[in-house]
């Protein structure tokens, strides 16, 4: 990003007294005692009769009225351009900001202090005091924001200030563009376990999907210059008259549903360590760990919204836009926010639209009817897994409420993978535990009969 700013350009009558009245207004309080002083001195001068004080009087106010007019009249250019790397940060890590300077007129400056608007989440506002810029020449600093929030914050405008030599006057020319920082959930890697049943890496059972093309690539096509006369495929070549090879098999690609429970009802408490910090911290990594092993991904909320968009049932495109998609996703999860809505069946009616393959759900408080609709979304999913929150806990620091724990027991009896997540509980460890508690039900599936 780059931005252009003219401390004083060729300007109008009208902006020009305007702008001296504004360069009047910028006189500090050394300038502001020093005009006091010369009028006193003046005044006093005139009744004493006394004409040297009045010589006096005269210095001391006209010094820092010279001072703001060559101020106010100066004819320099200075172009900024601030860097932000990364322009993606987890919450806890630390983003760089680099300023550059660049005096594009022919004059020097005088001394120039910087300040860059940054949003008190970040930290304080940084400030830099250069002492002098040639004609043409180049300054450049840097700092480091870091925020503990997760969401989007707008970094400038950036402001320069102009003082004279002798700090009577300081003016403020503020720049016009900013950059945004992006704070996404904090993520944590999650074991390379066998996912809840799932054959071959790819998912549990056989939904599976095409990644690249859809149901019509089963049909042939016309025979085409340079195509390997082996895939020939002699029936329809006979049906349509023409010659007709077999399409190539295209690369499929195992589906995965994240539900996110943002409901304000569902959660207790606010900040970093909050339940619901926790969920969507824990859907953060469950994206990235999925998309990693090359499942197509989607996130769906209570609201009923799917990301990263409602093409294709919502489900990420191709292995080669996955990293655009977790960017999409990972945005998604910065600015979530509580909603208002009081059930889940938005997100049902979406999971029921297209709910092949795997299920993973971050929960929160769950009524016996919510829990009922929860189990009931198991529906076609290959495999469902669900993290349940009891927010109460999360503020007490207590035990899992027996509630909650039965909430977890009517959701395994629907074929759930149910886990409830206790005060500060390590997603890596439940991850884990869930692919054993899967492994011991499918085992009790298999060898229920025997003992």
């Amino acid at each position: 990003m780059t931005t252009a700013a003219v401390p004083d350009g060729q300007r109008g009558d009208d902006d020009d007294r305007g702008g001296l009245r504004a360069a009047f207004g910028g006189l500090t309080t050394r300038g502001r005692s020093f005009l006091a002083a010369g009028v006193a001195a003046a005044v006093c001068a005139y009744v004493l009769g006394q004409a040297d004080l009045l010589r006096v009087g005269l210095l001391l106010a006209t010094l820092p009225v010279i001072c703001v007019l060559v101020l106010h009249r100066t004819r320099y250019r200075v172009a900024a351009s601030r860097r932000l790397s990364p322009q993606r940060v987890e919450a806890g890590a630390e983003a760089r900001v680099q300023l550059r300077m660049e005096n594009v007129s022919k004059l020097p400056t005088g001394l120039l202090m910087l300040q860059d608007h940054v949003p008190y989440m970040l930290g304080p506002r940084p400030r830099f005091v250069l002492d002098r810029v040639e004609a043409g020449g180049r300054r450049e600093v840097s700092y480091r924001v870091r925020s503990d929030l997760r969401g989007r914050f707008p970094l400038g405008p950036l402001q320069l200030r102009l003082n004279d030599p002798f700090g009577m006057c300081e003016l403020t020319r503020s720049f016009s563009a900013y950059d945004t920082l992006t704070v996404i959930p904090r993520t944590e890697a999650l074991p390379p376990v066998k996912l809840f049943g799932e054959a071959s890496g790819y998912g549990d059972g056989q939904q599976r999907s095409l990644a690249l093309a859809g149901d019509d690539d089963i049909i042939p096509r016309a025979y085409r210059h340079g195509d390997d006369l082996r895939r020939v495929h002699w029936r329809s070549t006979a049906r349509y008259g023409e010659l007709m090879v077999r399409r190539e098999e295209q690369p499929q690609r195992a589906r995965c549903t994240v539900l996110l429970d943002t409901r304000r009802i569902a959660y207790q408490g606010s900040g970093p360590d909050s339940a619901f910090e926790w969920a969507v911290s824990g859907a953060a990594s469950a994206l990235i760990h999925m998309l990693e092993r090359g499942y197509a991904v989607r996130l769906v909320t209570d609201t009923g919204s799917a990301v990263p968009g409602e093409g294709a049932e919502g489900f990420a495109g191709s292995a080669q836009d996955s990293a655009e998609s977790a960017g999409l996703m990972m945005d998604t999860l910065a600015v979530v926010d509580h909603s208002e809505g009081g059930g889940l069946s938005r997100a049902s009616d979406t999971l029921r639209g297209g709910g092949e393959g795997l299920l993973i759900a971050f929960v929160g408080d769950l009524d016996e009817e919510q829990a009922a609709l929860t189990a009931r979304m198991r529906g076609r999913a290959g495999a469902a897994v669900a993290f349940v929150l009891d927010s109460g806990t999360w503020l007490t620091g207590g035990a899992v409420a027996g509630a909650v724990e039965e909430r977890v027991r009517q959701l395994r009896e629907a074929g759930w993978t149910a886990l409830a997540v206790a005060p500060s509980a390590k997603l890596a460890d439940l991850w884990q535990q869930a692919a054993g508690v899967r492994a011991e039900s499918a085992a009790a599936d298999t060898y229920g009969g025997w003992s």
